[in-house]
């Protein structure tokens, strides 16, 4: 766990493997307007799952930014964080037994932080006073003989430079997380990935993070630019799908309390 002293003086916590980070991801499909308001209001109503329980996120599809999958289009992803392990009885309740009537669990997944690539300020507290903002979530799929590069591409390029936009407030956050091990993926789903990205982005007239991971790359990376790091990146990745959300519920300021240095 390494904090960082960005040039605006934000202190910045990158969580390193030493500092497990564990999350429960689950792709949900309501089939129903009513399954959605159950949906919500479960998710609001929700309470800590454990002693091990940092917190929960539950967002709502909004539009498709990018997509190279033809899969029908799930309207809900939700994230909840662990510290060190999710106990049995959660993956039981969330993944073994049945969602809410009316919604389908299309996949079920554990993520690990990116190491050098999940990064957050200390006093996130969500973005409810920034409604200008969109939670923005990519669905990556690296090829696994590739991982290994990968990850050092986010470790030493991507993770340092999305930590300046997060220090200057152009990203809410930036949470790179890599799939551990899928627990339930429905065949009707027909899409796969092994990497997500979420992070909050001003969602009007948004065309991505070229221009401001370009300029962030540039004094964070020597001799760093977006089309140089880019390039390597598209020969070992593909984007399934990107997509722009609404946030049902955000209960996750936890995590950057958990995360601070221990005195």
């Amino acid at each position: 766990m390494n904090p960082t002293k960005a040039e605006t003086g934000t202190c910045l916590i990158a969580i390193e493997p030493s500092h497990r980070l564990v999350v429960l991801g689950r792709t949900l499909d309501a089939t129903s307007e009513q399954a959605e308001r159950a949906l919500d209001q479960e998710a609001i109503a929700w309470r800590q799952l454990g002693s091990t329980c940092l917190g929960r996120g539950l967002y709502r599809h909004g539009s498709i930014f990018r997509g190279q999958c033809d899969a029908a289009v799930w309207n809900h992803a939700e994230f909840t964080y662990f510290r060190d392990f999710i106990p049995g009885d959660v993956v039981d309740h969330l993944v073994r037994s049945s969602p809410v009537p009316g919604v389908n669990l299309l996949r079920a997944e554990i993520l690990l932080t990116t190491p050098g690539s999940f990064v957050f300020p200390t006093h996130w507290s969500g973005s409810s006073h920034r409604p200008d903002r969109r939670p923005s979530i990519e669905y990556l799929d690296v090829h696994p003989s590739r991982l290994a590069d990968y990850r050092d591409i986010m470790h030493y390029s991507i993770g340092p430079a999305a930590a300046k936009l997060v220090a200057m407030g152009t990203l809410g956050t930036f949470r790179s997380m890599e799939t551990a091990a899928v627990l339930l993926q429905d065949p009707s789903l027909r899409a796969t990935w092994n990497q997500i990205h979420l992070s909050e982005v001003v969602a009007e007239g948004f065309r991505g993070f070229g221009a401001e991971l370009d300029a962030a790359l540039r004094e964070t990376v020597p001799d760093g630019r977006f089309a140089d790091v880019f390039a390597g990146l598209n020969d070992m990745r593909t984007i399934p799908r990107w997509t722009l959300n609404v946030t049902v519920l955000e209960d996750d300021a936890a995590v950057g309390q958990w995360a601070r240095p221990r005195k």
